[in-house]
């Protein structure tokens, strides 16, 4: 019984010969035509990834190199690193499908428990794809960038940061809005290239027009030729005229263009010269000791 359960076990010298010759043979085999095979899929990968790194590298310095943004330079660069990400994930899992079956493994079981569970994940996370693909899709269109006022999802702000998740804005008191970017369906920017400030003046119906728009003028093209306000105003400051005229007064409107976030200063700045204007030039008022200068949000000062 003991030599029986011994020569089960332990397996005979020519047995042990021929396991080893097979595997032996094996080895050839694998080390002659599939070694050769795994080494050039993993030198063509490594190739494509040093390849679209290399192209990816060089639109994004040439981009950053047109752009006179440093903001938006840095949002060329993070549009570049993700397609770069992304491009080498499907390099990598490419090369993979490659390779594994080459070793002897097979990808049917594997690829269908992965189907099964990426839809699980898939139907629990359509959110946050959605979010990433909006996010992608802000990035690479230059819908808005840090620093611009923007209106999202009904909230309006100056952009504080922005990932491919979500987009946070700091609205007027201070409050910060943390938006995800699949609820983001409308962008309005109010910083994009230049901005205009609408301000109406409002007098005493009594003042003659031509007096109160040739002051208004004057103003204007005196705040243009300011040197501290010189690069802030990118074109002549218009006055149409009469906006509105009812209850003893008349609404004078004023146009101003201006580079992006610089048209609360120049509307600060406005006001003042207005008042002061006003105040040399005795031009009566809409009521007494009161001079009416609105923005198009209807604010008075």
């Amino acid at each position: 019984m003991k030599s029986l359960f011994l020569s089960l076990v332990i397996p005979s010298e020519g047995k042990l010969r021929a396991l080893f010759q097979d595997w032996g043979e094996d080895s050839r085999t694998f080390l002659r035509h599939d070694v050769p095979k795994i080494v050039l899929v993993m030198v063509v990968a490594f190739a494509l990834a040093r390849l679209l790194r290399l192209i990816t590298g060089k639109v994004a310095s040439l981009q950053a190199g047109r752009l006179s943004s440093v903001i938006r330079a840095q949002q060329v660069r993070t549009l570049a690193s993700v397609i770069n990400s992304i491009g080498i994930f499907i390099i990598v899992f490419v090369a993979a499908l490659e390779v594994l079956p080459l070793l002897g493994l097979n990808l049917g079981p594997v690829l269908a428990s992965a189907g099964v569970a990426g839809l699980a994940i898939g139907f629990g996370a359509q959110t946050l794809v959605h979010d990433f693909i909006n996010g992608f899709l802000i990035l690479f269109e230059n819908q808005y960038g840090i620093g611009d006022i923007i209106r999202i999802a009904g909230v309006k702000g100056t952009v504080e940061s922005m990932t491919l998740r979500h987009t946070a804005l700091r609205d007027d008191d201070g409050t910060v809005h943390i938006v995800p970017n699949s609820q983001i369906t409308i962008v309005s920017n109010m910083t994009r290239d230049w901005s205009q400030l609408t301000m109406r003046v409002v007098v005493a119906y009594s003042e003659p027009s031509d007096k109160i728009i040739q002051l208004l003028e004057q103003i204007g093209e005196a705040l243009k030729q300011d040197p501290n306000f010189a690069n802030d105003i990118v074109a002549d400051v218009q006055v149409p005229g009469i906006d509105r005229v009812g209850s003893g007064e008349a609404e004078y409107l004023m146009l101003v263009k201006t580079r992006p976030n610089t048209q609360y200063a120049v509307s600060r700045e406005l006001r003042r010269r207005i008042k002061d204007s006003f105040e040399t030039n005795k031009i009566q008022t809409a009521a007494p000791g009161r001079v009416y200068v609105m923005d198009q949000g209807g604010k008075a000062s």
